[in-house]
């Protein structure tokens, strides 16, 4: 077995672990030493009395500099359509064993957590479980389990989020003082975001977004449908994002979307595989390099490329056994006719 594959079999193999203590980001956020923990404040984390209130109020009590809001371990009710709105210079600490459960609601846009407009915010550990499977409406795809809105440096790690009705974590901007913020520096590290119903994960409006060492699975219910969709609104722009080290398995759309003004987007050393279309989709995407990846029994194709994409790079990867056998060659990369400037390096194997 390649080493890469070797690697990524590995990483793949992790997931069936139980989630590692959280353990300190390489990239530091700046906050103060204050500390208060939910339960000092009124949470039970009984899984049937809503916490909402309590999570505000330790938030709220941290001091001007900011610090760090313990969750020690529970079933804590999460009211979506309230939110735990973050704030500035500020940890959401959650404990192994502290769980968010999202508390059933009706509405097409709810949030279990929010930091809009803000600076140096880490959320770690735990799990939050969206309520999917209780959602009381039909329409709608906008129930996020963590949305970041116009924020200058977050950080999101070691959490496992599944369940959600629309996005695991979404990424994008926000209006202020007349005009739109993206969210700036912004990174994602073992992280899992599984059964989700719109994506894993979206990238919208954003500058420089890291991925690493993640995993996005089992995403599907209504469309894209991606493990991770780098994709911002009309009008708007995402640049510089990384996706590394990452498993994208088993969702109904792409492993991964590259999708419309999007700028300086690199997908490498990971595995894509068993997706229900395409491994990685680039459509409208400019200065793109997917490289060093094992795509593999991906439906539709290994690497779909649609018209509008320009300087794609297509590199060093290993494809097997990608889309139907009718399709011949294309069925690894699958270039369309209008696009222009994308090179599909001599060094990719296609296997099988």
């Amino acid at each position: 077995m390649p080493d890469r594959l070797r690697r990524s079999f590995t990483q793949a193999l992790l997931l069936a672990a139980v989630i590692p203590a959280p353990r300190a980001s390489a990239t530091a956020r700046a906050r103060g030493k204050g500390r208060q923990d939910v339960r000092r404040h009124g949470a039970r984390g009984d899984g049937t009395h809503d916490d909402t209130r309590a999570f505000q109020d330790a938030i709220d009590a941290l001091p001007a500099d900011g610090g760090t809001v313990d969750v020690p371990p529970g079933d804590y009710l999460i009211d979506a359509l309230v939110s735990v709105k973050l704030r500035s210079r500020m940890h959401l600490a959650l404990a192994p064993g502290a769980r968010l459960r999202a508390k059933p609601n009706d509405a097409e846009r709810a949030y279990v957590i929010t930091a809009q407009h803000l600076q140096d915010v880490e959320i770690s550990g735990g799990r939050l479980i969206g309520e999917r499977g209780a959602h009381r409406g039909t329409t709608g795809e906008w129930g996020h389990g963590i949305a970041i809105r116009g924020c200058d440096g977050v950080t999101i790690r070691d959490i496992h989020v599944s369940h959600c009705w629309g996005d695991g974590i979404s990424i994008g901007s926000t209006k202020h003082a007349g005009g739109i913020l993206p969210s700036n520096d912004v990174v994602i590290e073992r992280v899992q975001c599984v059964g989700n119903r719109r994506q894993g994960l979206t990238i919208g409006r954003s500058r420089r977004v890291r991925v690493y060492d993640s995993h996005f699975l089992d995403t599907g219910g209504t469309l894209p449908g991606a493990g991770i969709d780098v994709e911002p609104d009309p009008g708007e722009i995402a640049r510089d994002v990384l996706i590394a080290r990452c498993v994208m398995r088993n969702n109904e759309g792409p492993g991964v979307v590259l999708y419309k003004h999007v700028f300086d987007a690199t997908v490498r050393d990971c595995l894509i595989e068993s997706n229900r279309a395409h491994g990685v989709l680039v459509l409208g995407a400019r200065d793109c390099v997917i490289e060093e990846n094992t795509i593999r029994l991906n439906r539709i194709s290994g690497v779909g490329v649609r018209p509008g994409a320009r300087e794609v790079t297509i590199a060093r990867n290993e494809f097997h056994n990608n889309g139907p056998r009718s399709r011949g060659s294309k069925r690894h990369v699958d270039i369309a006719e209008a696009t222009a400037a994308i090179r599909v390096n001599a060094d990719n194997r296609f296997l099988n």
